[in-house]
């Protein structure tokens, strides 16, 4: 993934799963300034993974656009003046 940036995701929400679309990303816990570690997740082939420092799970669901995540509001933008691409299934 050199030639883009990897999505950050959090859980401020307190949501039990967190649907993503790309199977690489960072996990950041809660938003700033009350994150954890950037925490670099891979999932391979799973469709599933756990962030090992703050226990959010995420779930890959391949309808979501690539740097997205339902629910939405769990994607940190670290620019806010560039807004979000969102995208689901209908």
């Amino acid at each position: 993934m050199a030639a883009s940036s990897i999505p950050h995701f959090h859980n401020t929400l307190g949501v039990r799963v967190i649907h993503v679309g790309s199977r690489e990303f960072m996990c950041i816990g809660a938003l700033p300034p009350f994150d954890h570690p950037h925490i670099y997740i891979d999932m391979g082939s799973d469709s599933e993974a756990v962030c090992g420092y703050c226990s959010t799970h995420y779930r890959f669901d391949p309808a979501l656009a690539e740097g997205t995540c339902l629910p939405a509001e769990c994607l940190w933008n670290d620019k806010p003046d560039e807004a979000p691409t969102t995208s689901s299934a209908a």
